[in-house]
């Protein structure tokens, strides 16, 4: 936790421009060796400058760079997931960020809180020819008050789709993180 903190004071003074990221707006950090190199990584996950209490957070991994002992912004994907910011809000939408695995990433997005549409999702980002992309998207919804549900579970780097515990043949899909949108994700789930 004490890496992360000094990440995060890091990452402030080094930020792209001031547009990308404020520091006063990070809900959430991991740190980890995403690129293989033998060297602390950072990922963060961050609310626009202009923070309401639900919003789009944007995902920002900054990788090591291999000359200086610095971090240097490897991926920037504002407006990624929806999340609540706020630190006195309705507990069930706060989104979270993770090692998962040596060189992946697990970014989680839920509402497990409010309405009838409850839902969890978690995007899996993964290293590959100097890019993230997203190697994995999990999908598990619930509608309380029609008692149905379903859940999808995509692996896109070998295709691998389950669909409410059924296997779908799908192809392989490389995305990078900028890329992605959550309209990706349901349309790969036939949602």
């Amino acid at each position: 936790m004490r890496t992360a903190i000094a990440f995060i004071a890091i990452l402030a003074a080094t930020a792209t421009s001031a547009a990308d990221i404020d520091a006063g707006h990070i809900v959430d950090a991991a740190t980890g060796d995403w690129n293989g190199d033998g060297k602390p990584d950072l990922a963060i996950l961050a609310g626009p400058a202009e923070a309401a209490s639900d919003e789009q957070i944007g995902i920002y991994i900054y990788l090591r760079d291999a000359d200086h002992e610095l971090l240097r912004l490897s991926a920037r994907a504002p407006d990624k997931i929806w999340g609540s910011t706020d630190a006195d809000g309705v507990l069930g939408q706060e989104p979270s960020i993770k090692a998962a695995g040596k060189t992946s990433i697990a970014v989680r997005s839920q509402n497990s809180a409010i309405g009838r549409e409850r839902w969890d999702q978690t995007l899996t980002l993964a290293y590959r020819n100097k890019q993230f992309v997203v190697a994995g998207y999990t999908y598990n919804h619930y509608d309380t008050l029609a008692n149905a549900g379903g859940s999808c579970d995509y692996n896109a780097l070998t295709g691998k789709l389950q669909k409410d515990g059924k296997d779908v043949k799908t192809v392989p899909r490389v995305i990078a993180i900028e890329q992605w949108s959550d309209e990706t994700g349901q349309s790969i789930c036939g949602q």
